[in-house]
């Protein structure tokens, strides 16, 4: 009997495969993703490129342990699942003699065997991944990219580790129940469906009109920015999505009921008494799988967030390769650093300047009245019109010309739009300037005690010099790329002069390398393991509801039978078909939309002004994220309904 039961579970297996392709398909990508992952964990050539790797090992691993829930209970559904679709098939080997525990273990090994098969596979997958992760981190970085074969048995070790937990965790709950059940339980099993949770009117109104009102509340808790709001709008956002759903499937009845002209128009009878029947028993399913959706959403519009601010701040900053700025003109300051600077690193120009205040604030007053804005000085700030125009020259940027009497604003893009309207005249040492121009190139604007917070007025040196000085600020252009050791070295020697002299955080030492690496290495921490969980989801979800919609080809081709006899053209039938499929997958998906999009808009917008430009502005990245949700989604819905449409629709 066990050689038997053996071969029974390996042709089952194979079976499984075929029936449940998209399940298979989906745990093949999953073991990709946690492999890819854990070899970024792994790579010594990856942790090299900065310093601030060494944390990426546990933010990946926390980000895998979610990882593993979610599959144990995509595998755990899905088993389930199984289980009910072939409870008469079981119930029968009952009949014949077999026992509950030999069954068990049959379908252990079976689901076993699927998933080595899928893990297999994912690890060939993983690698082809693994390698488009270390291209992606090398272009982040600068370095050039060579294809180098990686197959280490660590991340092999943890991805077979991960799978033992997911498959462990999902089949136990399977396993107790075989072994208890009897040849009734058995046969009838897939009779057993969740029953409708709400079926008085009443009830029912109330709970659906209290479901939305929670999902109103819940998104704007959310958007308050609060960490105790946040949890707050998070509980009302899942009360409202259980509400929903257990409410609207018993719901759509009455609808009909109410308004019977529409019931008998088109397809509308059958479409939604297709829907509200699955829907009865699938309410809470079809909440849990809008919550996921929803955390996808918020987990790509906030890395996209994150990518932005990072690239933004290194985008923003970067026209000099080394910057000094001091609030005191002491010589101490600088000299430590320009020793190291001219015997470690080969200097192509160099400048050193001041930056001044001026007498008012009236221009950082009418920027803060119609825009975003982070006021870090007391007075407005002033450069002088040659050093000025000596940057320009410095930095290859036009030149420009400032007639007496004259003063010029060089801002941020996103401040150019406010003071286009700007036309008031400055008064400094008692001499009235009027505007001469607006300039926006990359300054080094967005850094503290540098060229000015967003903004800096241009006016004539005599008029600069006769203000107090705010910092003296020393820049440079390199030969050669800057090392992290090289900022290491110069941030330690700028706090070794502080510590001596007494200053405390009034020098400020950058370098573009520096910033470009930590820009490379926070998205590398951040991104990755956001779009990460993102998949998984979005995986998970889609699955999930992709095996429900093909478990029902039996029943949807018994109907399209009837309805071809009854005289429904075939066109009828796939424009039934299709808007039935439209609805079943919009369902789950449209909550998670009206609550991530307003979600990712206002984190956008109250990110540091001017940092989120070009493809991360607010409305692109809000874009971006749906687009490439819905790419994923989309791929599922193609799958289901193609091959429903070739097993369903009779011809």
């Amino acid at each position: 009997m066990s050689v038997t039961l053996s071969s029974l579970s390996l042709r089952n297996a194979k079976r499984q495969t075929g029936d449940y392709l998209v399940y298979f398909v989906s745990i093949v990508i999953v073991a990709a993703l946690i492999y890819a992952f854990n070899g970024l964990v792994f790579s010594q050539e990856l942790q090299s490129l900065s310093s601030r790797f060494r944390d990426l090992s546990s933010i990946i691993i926390s980000a895998s342990i979610v990882v593993i829930f979610i599959m144990s209970w995509l595998v755990s559904y899905t088993i389930n699942f199984m289980l009910t679709q072939r409870s008469r098939e079981f119930g029968t080997y009952l009949l014949i003699g077999v026992e509950n525990k030999q069954i068990a273990r049959m379908f252990f090994m079976e689901n076993l065997a699927v998933g080595g098969c899928a893990l297999a596979l994912g690890l060939l997958l993983g690698n082809l991944l693994f390698q488009m992760l270390r291209a992606i981190v090398f272009a982040l970085f600068g370095t050039p990219y060579h294809f180098s074969f990686f197959f280490p048995l660590k991340a092999v070790g943890l991805t077979l580790f991960y799978f033992v937990l997911i498959y462990l965790l999902a089949q136990m709950k399977s396993r107790k129940r075989i072994r208890r059940m009897k040849i009734y339980d058995l046969i009838y099993y897939e009779k057993k469906n969740e029953e409708e949770a709400l079926k008085a009117s009443p009830v029912r109104r109330w709970i659906f009109t209290i479901s939305i009102a929670l999902g109103i509340i819940g998104t704007v808790l959310i958007m308050a920015g609060s960490l105790s709001l946040g949890f707050i709008g998070a509980g009302c956002i899942i009360a409202f999505l259980y509400g929903f759903f257990l409410s609207f499937a018993s719901g759509v009845p009455a609808f009909f009921h109410k308004h019977p002209t529409l019931k008998y128009k088109r397809q509308n009878l059958l479409v939604f008494r297709t829907l509200a029947s699955k829907l009865s028993t699938m309410g809470i399913i079809m909440a849990t799988i809008s919550m996921l959706l929803v955390a996808t959403i918020i987990s790509e519009g906030m890395g996209m967030i994150f990518r932005g601010i990072f690239a933004g701040r290194a985008t923003l900053n970067g026209c000099f390769d080394i910057l000094l700025s001091a609030h005191d003109t002491n010589e101490e300051v600088f000299t430590a650093s320009l020793d190291y600077i001219e015997k470690n690193i080969p200097i192509k120009a160099n400048m050193r300047y001041q930056v001044y205040l001026a007498e008012t604030s009236k221009t950082m007053e009418y920027i803060e009245s119609r825009t975003s804005y982070y006021r870090h000085y007391q007075y407005d700030t002033v450069m002088r019109e040659s050093d000025y125009i000596a940057l320009r020259a410095m930095l290859g940027y036009p030149p420009v010309t400032l007639t007496d009497g004259q003063y010029l604003i060089h801002c941020q893009p996103y401040i150019e739009k406010v003071l286009k309207d700007w036309n008031q005249n400055v008064i400094l040492g008692g001499k009235t300037l009027t505007l001469g121009g607006l300039y926006t190139e990359t300054f080094a604007q967005h850094l503290y005690d540098v060229n000015g917070n967003g903004f800096i007025l241009v006016v004539p040196d005599q008029v600069a010099e006769d203000c107090p000085v705010s910092h003296t600020t020393q820049v440079f252009l390199t030969q050669e790329k800057v090392t992290e050791d090289c900022y290491n070295a110069l941030f330690v020697l700028e706090n070794e002069i502080m510590e001596r002299i007494g200053w405390h955080n009034n020098t400020l030492v950058y370098i573009k390398a520096a910033e470009d690496a930590d820009a490379a290495a926070w998205t590398a921490m951040t991104v990755f393991p956001l779009y990460y969980l993102a998949l998984v989801l979005t995986i998970t979800a889609a699955t999930i509801l992709t095996i429900q919609q093909l478990s029902e080809t039996g029943r949807y081709r018994r109907q399209f039978l009837l309805l071809q006899k009854l005289g429904m053209e075939q066109k009828e039938m796939q424009r039934s078909l299709r808007t039935q499929f439209a609805i079943y997958y919009a369902m789950p998906a449209v909550p998670p939309v009206l609550i991530g999009v307003p979600v990712i808009l206002n984190t956008a917008r109250i990110v540091e002004p001017g940092t989120l430009i070009g493809a991360s502005r607010p409305a692109a990245v809000t874009g971006i994220s749906l687009g490439l949700f819905f790419l994923v989604y989309a791929i599922y819905i193609l799958m289901a309904y193609t091959s429903l449409k070739k097993n369903v629709l009779p011809t």
